[in-house]
């Protein structure tokens, strides 16, 4: 039975169950060179990929590839890799991922399940690759998925769901033989990260409370969450009162009494779930300084929320090009 949409969206909030636009910019780019085709580099395998759960070795060229993680099928297809199986976690249907990488498939993957992924319908596709570098990162979730066929986990030292984006580009771009390809894209979206900046100096360390809603109220993210990272890669620094809040997950839950928190120069909240009407109407929202003074923004589009959150490097640049003239228009 498939895991409710809710389920998987307070999953990615909290890393448990229990805590409730335009053209991806990838003309002339790495990621249309590697979706046109382009070959892998030459005598790369054997490779070792190392990762939190020890060295992985990949003897030769995944030919069918299931790729688990929360962006990993969207970063192979960026490296010209066309995943077998895929999951959804931010439950796009069809191919399973966000429009910035669609038409990137000849034919739609097995979409398995998020949470609880099916070892048998893994099994029966035959990977000989299964890339999960961004999950519940669990031991026994790894044990499992390896007894199937060689699988590539997160980073040593890296928590569950804390993959960067590129962190995730290095470990598929080693494991799929295409590091080259991987390190362009990552120094094109740097790049643009860096003009982005360039072009809003009113970004430079400003403080930034970066927050969503769901049926369970608000809360907030922290430092090593992609959202957060995303803000202070443009020069935003995360708000102290919300970053003084963080323990080992990327999400805290905000009290109504600690709604006051989500108060900054610049305010960024999006809904989960829900419809925005529950932010906008609802009067802490309405109380908060920097709504009264027009410096807070929900995110209502959800294409926009799902790009901002999605941790891919092809999500992270439809971001780049979509959410930052927001940003600057509500810093005005």
């Amino acid at each position: 039975m498939p895991v409710r949409p809710f389920l998987r969206g307070t999953a990615l909030l909290a890393a448990t169950v229990l805590v409730a636009g335009c053209g991806s910019g990838d003309t002339g780019s790495a990621a249309d060179a590697a979706a046109s085709g382009r070959s892998s580099d030459g005598g790369a395998f054997p490779v070792t990929v190392e990762t939190a759960f020890g060295p992985v070795e990949v003897a030769e060229e995944p030919q069918r590839v299931v790729a688990l993680g929360w962006s990993d099928a969207e970063t192979a297809l960026a490296l010209g890799v066309q995943p077998v199986g895929a999951s959804d976690w931010l439950a796009f249907g069809g191919e399973g991922v966000g429009p910035w990488a669609e038409g990137r498939y000849d034919e739609a993957p097995e979409i398995i399940e998020t949470l609880e992924p099916s070892l048998e319908a893994i099994a029966a596709l035959e990977p000989d690759l299964i890339l999960d570098t961004r999950s519940p990162a669990t031991q026994e979730r790894h044990d499992a998925l390896d007894a199937i066929a060689p699988t590539i986990g997160q980073p040593e030292g890296v928590g569950a769901y804390l993959t960067t984006w590129q962190q995730q580009l290095d470990l598929v771009g080693q494991a799929l033989g295409r590091e080259e390809q991987a390190a362009e894209l990552q120094a094109e979206v740097e790049q643009q990260f860096t003009e982005a900046a360039a072009a809003h100096p009113e970004f430079d360390g400003t403080e930034v409370a970066v927050g969503a809603y769901t049926s369970e109220g608000f809360g907030a993210y922290v430092r090593g969450d992609t959202r957060v990272n995303f803000m202070e890669a443009l020069g935003f620094t995360n708000a102290p009162a919300i970053q003084d809040l963080a323990g080992e997950s990327f999400f805290v839950s905000i009290s109504e009494e600690q709604v006051p928190l989500l108060d900054a120069p610049l305010t960024v909240v999006f809904p989960i779930f829900v419809e925005a009407g529950q932010i906008t109407d609802n009067p802490l929202w309405q109380s908060l300084p920097s709504v009264q003074q027009g410096n807070a923004l929900v995110l209502e589009d959800p294409t926009l929320v799902n790009a901002f959150s999605s941790g891919s490097a092809l999500g992270t640049r439809y971001a780049l090009e979509n959410a930052v003239p927001l940003f600057a228009e509500t810093l005005q």
